[in-house]
């Protein structure tokens, strides 16, 4: 599937039916750790350890995460500087922005988003 440029990625991580067996199982890429996890990482201990040990886990097997529900600097800082998780997405960056208009918002953003 890779060698078809296939990217597969395991989406809500952590919530419903995923499962650790699908990281050993699956030729996984990128792993989309949930909202659920994201969003009381400042307040929630066990929230932050699962989010902190999910990247590491993931980087431990060569996959990349992509943190969803990112609202706020202190999620952004915690993610991304402290545990280097490789993507994150949220309203912190943006509303939803309609297809057509990717390539005009990309433009007005500062350099390296």
């Amino acid at each position: 599937m890779r060698d078809l440029g296939v990217v597969l990625a395991i989406d809500d991580f952590g919530t419903g039916y995923s499962s650790l067996a699908y990281l050993k199982r699956l030729p996984i890429q990128i792993l989309k750790l949930d909202l659920s996890f994201v969003k009381d990482i400042e307040s929630d201990e066990d929230d932050a350890a699962i989010c902190a040990a999910t990247i590491a886990l993931a980087h431990t097997l060569g996959i990349d995460v992509v943190a969803e529900g990112v609202e706020t600097g202190a999620q952004r800082a915690f993610l991304a500087d402290e545990h280097r998780c490789d993507m994150l997405q949220g309203y912190l960056f943006s509303r939803p922005v309609p297809a057509p208009d990717i390539e005009k918002w990309l433009a007005s953003q500062p350099q390296g988003l």
